[in-house]
């Protein structure tokens, strides 16, 4: 088996992984799957190799991530690591796309920009007191 390279992004988070043959250890910027924090954002990582079972556990997974914040990096993660155990065993894919769509399919949603002459958000309108 070749070494595999895919990239995940969400928001302005982009992940990038490495998946090599290897005795199923999971690394995040360096960081043992183990030790990565929030505990949510762990759980949302470890969806794809649970749905994966065994298979994840004969390789080796390194991810590089940057941009964007903890929850955004999270999902760019879970993104990255799905396509790449795609890739690697192509029965996979259906079962990713059984459980959750977005674990192959990138989120393209983006903040709203914030308008002129609006005061505070993206949709906030100035009110009119007809009096």
């Amino acid at each position: 088996m070749n070494v595999i390279h895919v990239s995940g992004s969400h928001k302005s988070a982009v992940a990038r992984v490495t998946l090599s043959p290897g005795a199923g250890i999971v690394r995040v910027n360096s960081l043992l799957l183990d030790f990565y924090e929030p505990a949510m954002s762990r759980l949302k990582i470890q969806e794809p190799l649970i749905i994966a079972g065994d298979k994840a556990k004969t390789v080796n997974i390194n991810v590089r991530v940057q941009g964007g914040g903890i929850t955004s990096q999270a999902n760019a993660i879970r993104v990255a690591v799905a396509r790449a155990l795609a890739q690697y065993d192509k029965n996979l894919q259906k079962s990713f796309l059984d459980y959750d769509r977005a674990l192959l399919v990138a989120d393209v949603r983006r903040k709203e920009t914030h308008k002129p002459n609006c005061h505070g958000k993206a949709r906030a309108k100035r009110q009119k007191s007809y009096r």
